[in-house]
């Protein structure tokens, strides 16, 4: 098959697919036609060269292959829709960063560091935006669950693995964390902007939705906030849980 119409082929499925498509599923779309494993490569770095002056980026994430917004037009484009992304509590920001370096991690050892409990709101935030999962149980008293970070979390903040997290030192600043996360597209964007072949601020899949669907960064985003306060560390555990 000839390679310009492999690159084709590819930029229309990253298009369409309105998620990160990994390597093997690029590869099934040409089964029985003669087309490597580097064929489909190549196609990928010829992509990826021929939007490198223009305002789509190829970024591979934890998931696999995506074509998305690049993050220098996040404001500019943020007017396109009507609902502003929600603002996560410090709260929130604090418990997914350590679980992010910590991980695997309990709640337990997540309020020793932080010197205060972690409401449940929190934590069924995280679990519920897919950014975080449990991953087993201490083997302790209670058998606590470990919660660790998932693929959506990678793949939000445009990282291939763990080894790509900005060291701790950068993470300090937690304002910036919170603007990372409010380069998602809202949940609940108008029904019109999300039936067209239209452009997700930064970060964002770029995507064809179906009627009545959202693309999957927006549905993962979700538009609540996790609307809970720090509750000191002693409190009644029956609030907690």
């Amino acid at each position: 098959m000839d390679e310009t119409r492999i690159v084709h082929i590819v930029e229309a499925a990253l298009l369409a697919a309105g998620r990160p498509l990994p390597l093997e599923q690029l590869l099934a779309l040409f089964d029985g036609q003669g087309v490597s494993r580097e064929a489909v490569l190549r196609a990928l770095d010829t992509l990826r060269a021929a939007l490198a002056e223009r305002a789509l980026e190829l970024q591979e994430v934890a998931s696999g292959y995506r074509i998305q917004v690049r993050a220098e037009f996040a404001q500019t484009l943020a007017p396109l829709w009507a609902e502003k992304p929600p603002r996560y509590s410090r709260a929130l920001l604090e418990t997914l960063a350590i679980i992010a370096y910590r991980q695997p991690i309990t709640r337990g050892e997540i309020e020793a560091i932080r010197g205060v409990a972690v409401s449940t709101p929190i934590i069924k935030t995280l679990l519920e935006r897919g950014w975080v999962r449990i991953v087993g149980h201490r083997d302790a008293p209670g058998k606590p669950a470990l919660f660790g970070t998932t693929k959506a979390f990678l793949d939000h903040f445009n990282l291939k693995s763990l080894e790509e997290l900005p060291s701790l030192a950068e993470l300090r600043d937690l304002d910036s964390l919170q603007a990372k996360l409010e380069l998602a597209l809202p949940e609940q964007a108008p029904a019109a902007a999300e039936q067209k072949a239209g452009h997700t601020v930064a970060g964002a899949v770029v995507s064809r939705a179906e009627p009545g669907e959202t693309a999957e960064t927006a549905e993962t985003l979700g538009a609540e906030t996790d609307g809970a306060q720090d509750t000191p560390a002693g409190a009644d555990p029956q609030r907690l849980h």
